[in-house]
């Protein structure tokens, strides 16, 4: 996904501002024909199906941004990302699947590119379909797994990636935990931060922050490409001549694209589209049956969980959206532990009569799961600040809730046990709303733009 989030943005956002500014650019596009001579092809369904494709190329990378941002490696020639893109018939909702590079893939018979070598039809990794066949057999495989027509195809590398972020200025990413990667350099602290190009690289590419691994990878890149069509339409990127053709000649310039795709349809999309916001799209990703799956000449790959799988792409096709519909809720604060996860009991620890009930409801009327404190559950009665006790091995519950409690000390209580002990002081003022970093997700694990974004 990293460098189809700008692929995506350009797409999804040429907002009115029509053919005197893009009919320019269109000449900078490098042209690729994925669909030449493909037969047996599925059958089109309602509304329009991208395939953004961004591969590991890094040509254009200076020596000092490879040694910055660790991108010294050889290149593979393969997809590192691909995500399928579904716009509504009504062009009101995008549905953006991701589709995990080693996802274990059945290839179609093909003519090798490097060798000119006859393959039948054998078993890869997902993103090893690119290097034998490039676009068209990429394209071929993924129709053949998900059963949906493929309308239009956009391939990009790392270059395009960082300049697109750097043109619209940097995208704001919060995180409710440090996130470390050597392999990439990734160092940011718990908190906001606005990455640029360059860090916005190693934040989508970073897989060695936990156990998560490439689908913890996936996550972050679905919330960094939330963040980034929020930063574009709330910028005025996309409806700032000016801006726009600078964002656009970035990206064309370093994009492959099919012959169809051209002036004609980025204005077509960027006029019905006109007015979206990151409520407006969904991410998600394959549902996996495995996550190890071995393979004999392969090794680890990713099973996809066939019967979710067909049920999800079903509702592509059909038109449907992926993420259960919430009503609107107010902005919070993510953080690592769902309040809903955190057991709290609450005392007053003051003269005020009915602070304990005051707070302990606040509190459940954030998610937490509170005792419900009982009139004149009382403390010392002197208490200056509110005080957050905690068994050390729940230090994140701790965390968690101490965010919820701005200004609060928190002291480690040994064998305290699961339950989080919140004695109120005088300077409670009022319990601030948090959130799940990682958000409930529906049947197809999607999450809306609006509940991955910074509040």
């Amino acid at each position: 996904m990293r460098v189809a989030t700008g692929l995506s943005v350009l797409v999804l956002g040429a907002s009115g501002i029509g053919h005197a500014v893009v009919t320019g650019l269109e000449g900078g596009i490098d042209r690729v024909d994925p669909f030449k001579d493909m037969k047996n092809r599925p059958s089109g369904g309602h509304g329009l199906n991208l395939l953004l494709v961004g591969t590991d190329g890094r040509d254009k990378i200076t020596a000092q941004e490879k040694e910055k941002y660790k991108l010294g490696g050889a290149p593979c020639h393969c997809t590192d990302t691909l995500m399928l893109v579904h716009l509504s018939a009504d062009r009101q909702r995008a549905s953006v699947v991701s589709l995990p590079r080693d996802s274990y893939a059945e290839i179609p018979a093909h003519t090798d590119l490097t060798t000119g070598k006859e393959h039948d039809a054998h078993p890869v990794k997902l993103n090893a379909a690119y290097a034998e066949g490039g676009p068209h057999l990429t394209v071929r495989t993924v129709e053949q797994m998900t059963g949906v027509k493929i309308d239009h195809y956009l391939e990009a590398d790392f270059t395009s990636f960082m300049k697109t972020v750097d043109a619209v200025g940097g995208v704001e990413i919060c995180t409710a935990a440090p996130l470390k990667d050597s392999y990439t350099g990734l160092d940011l602290s718990a908190g906001t931060h606005k990455l640029d190009g360059g860090q916005a690289l190693q934040y989508v590419r970073s897989r060695h922050i936990d156990g998560a691994a490439d689908l913890g990878r996936m996550q972050r890149q679905q919330r960094f490409m939330a963040a980034l069509f929020g930063q574009a339409t709330s910028s005025g990127v996309l409806t700032n001549p000016v801006k726009f053709q600078e964002v656009a000649s970035t990206v064309l310039a370093a994009i492959r694209a099919d012959k169809g795709f051209g002036t004609e349809q980025m204005v077509a999309l960027g006029k019905a589209m006109h007015g979206f916001t990151p409520a407006s799209s969904e991410f998600t990703s394959v549902p996996l049956a495995e996550d190890s799956f071995q393979v004999k000449g392969l090794g680890s790959t990713v099973k996809w969980d066939e019967e979710k799988a067909r049920k999800m792409f079903r509702s592509l096709r059909e038109d449907k959206p992926l993420a259960p519909v919430l009503p609107e809720q107010p902005k919070a604060t993510p953080v690592e532990v769902a309040p809903e996860q955190i057991k709290v009991q609450v005392y007053n620890g003051t003269t005020k009569d009915g602070l304990g009930q005051e707070v302990d409801k606040a509190l459940r009327s954030t998610g937490f799961d509170t005792t419900r404190a009982p009139r004149g559950s009382g403390g010392p009665g002197d208490l200056a600040h509110t005080l957050i006790t905690y068994d050390p091995r729940w230090d994140r519950s701790a965390k968690a809730l101490a965010t919820a409690l701005p200004g609060s000390e928190l002291k480690a209580v040994k064998g305290q046990g699961g339950t989080l002990n919140v004695t109120a002081g005088s300077d409670f003022t009022q319990v601030k709303r948090v959130k799940s970093e990682n958000p409930e997700r529906g049947e197809f694990g999607a999450v809306t733009g609006d509940q991955v974004v910074c509040p």
